[in-house]
């Protein structure tokens, strides 16, 4: 029956709106990298613009916003979390798959409502202040403080979404914790001051694992009830069920599931946690995420990204949606416009990105922090370093010490990796002066996996070699120093990465400039490179390490800069220019 499914959900991909103009093909993923869990909507009152939302866990700015006139050309407009005051306890979250979890953005009386959970995974599931569920709400996405403070509300669960019925009752529906058995439930609220009534089970769902991501739809006399089961992994599937009651019972799709690509050989593994939604001309279309990991499920360092396809919901019938694949037939689209307000760039851009940093300028919108940063430890284009960024170390490094609590800030900033293929590169003036300081490039997925090279300064005898390769030992002949600065690979995560390697700084080297680089040189590693600024051909590779170690969870791979003393009393400042990041090529099969 699920072939079947497969079968009429292929047919609905490519069948044209009557009417409307011929059918659209366009590529998935719509937004590639860290953009998992997405919540789109569709708003005429706001200049027939899409609007969608996506989880950022520990990442800040969070729950970012993109929107879009035509479903091709989607921009960030923005972060629903903006400012630490609206959720301070985003501070105190702990562990790699803490955060803010799987939001659900709506729109109803003029209002946007966004409805999420901060989630603290350090704290047993039974309890009630690990699952931390909130509201924000906007009357103007473009503006970040339109987004009001956090509203609090009592669930122990997650994923939890608003739906405004008929007649004018107000619910919240929502995946219970998974230590009592897993199921939707669902309760009425007050969305201005987060009080609740008394929850009920709405639903079991198929008997998959964990059943999350609950999303309600009226239509045709029916509340439809969309949800995912299976885990975010290779079993991960999108089902539904429906009922002439919102309160339940709801029945079943008898072709459960309605998308997956599960036991499917597709580069588009893990599908699942969906929305729909319709376009101005009543055609329904619905996003994902999706990981490109193929079955294997080894190599994925974008991590879950946003993907969409088109559906076919007739009259009083369940939906058919197209699977997911690279290329995609559906639905016509409006016309291409790029008149999309807001800050931040279009996320599919194939131009180099080459960021100067300003003097009192904010840094770029798409940049990325890890839980709140120190504003005062980055000073864009400081006196005498012009279209720089200067970074004042934090005590903590990118493992936070331990490897768990990172409450105090790090000193870290990056960008999504957003293709398969890429180059990333600054250019570093540093000279440290106390043992540990630390400073370089890092592909960065959580504070437990990360690969990371730097310049640090160490006892002379430290290296694990005598010279970088292909440079000659004699050039560190000489010299009384006892610390010196050296290059530093090294990686932390649950799977095998390669020792660390520590290469004394060749002293024709020293007192310049370096450049660092990270390149994906294929779908599964990364190389990681040094070489004196303005003398390409002396760029060495320091390591090719598996990006293994950076697939894995919930987020994906941020590419960015980092400064830390390493537990030490080191306040030397590094100072990076010239941050390109260049897309080279997407691989969608």
């Amino acid at each position: 029956m699920f072939f079947a499914s497969l079968l009429l959900g292929l047919l609905a991909g490519v069948s044209a709106s009557p009417g409307h103009g011929r059918n659209s093909t366009f590529y998935n993923p719509i937004f590639p990298g860290f953009y998992p869990d997405p919540s789109c909507i569709y708003v005429p009152e706001r200049d027939h613009t899409f609007f969608c939302a996506s989880s950022s866990f520990n990442a800040f700015p969070g729950i970012p916003i993109h929107a879009s006139k035509d479903l091709q050309n989607w921009k960030l407009i923005g972060h629903v979390l903006n400012r630490k005051e609206q959720l301070p306890r985003l501070a105190e979250t702990n562990r790699s798959t803490s955060g803010i979890w799987a939001p659900t953005l709506r729109f109803h009386d003029d209002t946007f409502w966004l409805v999420t959970t901060l989630v603290d995974d350090d704290r047993p599931q039974e309890d009630a202040s690990r699952w931390d569920n909130i509201i924000f709400k906007a009357k103007n996405p473009y503006d970040p403080r339109s987004w009001s403070k956090a509203v609090h509300f009592n669930f122990t669960g997650y994923d939890t979404e608003p739906f405004w019925d008929e007649d004018g009752k107000v619910y919240i529906t929502g995946a219970h914790a998974w230590h009592v058995g897993p199921y939707i439930q669902q309760a009425e609220v007050d969305l201005d001051t987060g009080a609740v009534g008394e929850w009920r089970i709405i639903w079991n769902g198929t008997g998959g694992m964990a059943p999350e991501g609950p999303h309600i739809y009226r239509k045709d006399g029916w509340y439809y009830l969309l949800a995912a089961e299976g885990g975010t992994g290779i079993d991960h599937m999108v089902t539904m069920a429906r009922s002439r009651k919102i309160s339940s019972p709801y029945e079943s799709n008898p072709n459960n599931p309605v998308l997956t690509n599960a036991n499917t050989t597709s580069y588009f593994q893990t599908v699942g946690h969906s929305d729909l939604f319709h376009d101005r001309h009543g055609n329904w279309w619905a996003v994902a995420l999706s990981t490109r990991s193929g079955p294997e499920y080894l190599h994925y360092p974008m991590g879950r990204e946003t993907v969409m396809t088109a559906v076919s919901w007739p009259k009083d019938e369940w939906p058919t949606f197209t699977p997911i694949s690279g290329k995609m037939s559906g639905w016509p689209m409006p016309p291409s416009q790029k008149d999309i307000r807001g800050v931040g760039p279009y996320v599919n851009s194939p131009d180099p990105e080459h960021l100067t940093f300003p003097r009192s300028a904010p840094l770029p919108a798409h940049l990325t922090y890890w839980r709140y940063p120190n504003p005062s430890s980055y000073t864009p284009s400081p006196p005498g370093h012009p279209n720089t960024l200067r970074l004042t170390p934090s005590r903590l490094n990118l493992t936070a010490l331990n490897g768990n609590y990172a409450g105090a800030d790090q000193t870290f900033v990056s960008r999504r990796q957003q293709h398969t293929l890429f180059t990333y590169s600054v250019t570093l003036d540093y000279a440290p002066r106390t043992a540990g300081e630390e400073a370089g490039v890092t592909a960065f997925l959580t504070q437990n996996h990360h690969l990371d090279l730097g310049v640090v300064l160490l006892p002379r005898g430290s290296a694990t070699a005598p010279s970088l390769p292909g440079l000659s030992s004699k050039e560190e002949e000489g010299g009384q120093d006892l610390m010196i600065p050296h290059v530093r690979f090294r990686g932390e995560s649950y799977v095998p990465v390669p020792a660390p390697v520590v290469y004394p700084i060749p002293r024709a080297w020293r007192g310049g400039k370096l450049v660092l680089e990270i390149r994906a040189c294929n779908s599964t590693h990364f190389s990681f490179r040094v070489g004196p600024d303005g003398r390409r051909s002396e760029r060495t590779v320091v390591m090719e390490a598996s990006n293994e170690a950076v697939s894995w969870g919930f987020t994906g791979t941020l590419l960015g800069i980092y400064a830390t003393s390493n537990g030490g009393n080191g306040t030397t400042p590094a100072y990076f220019s010239d941050w390109r990041y260049t897309p080279l090529e997407q691989f969608r099969d």
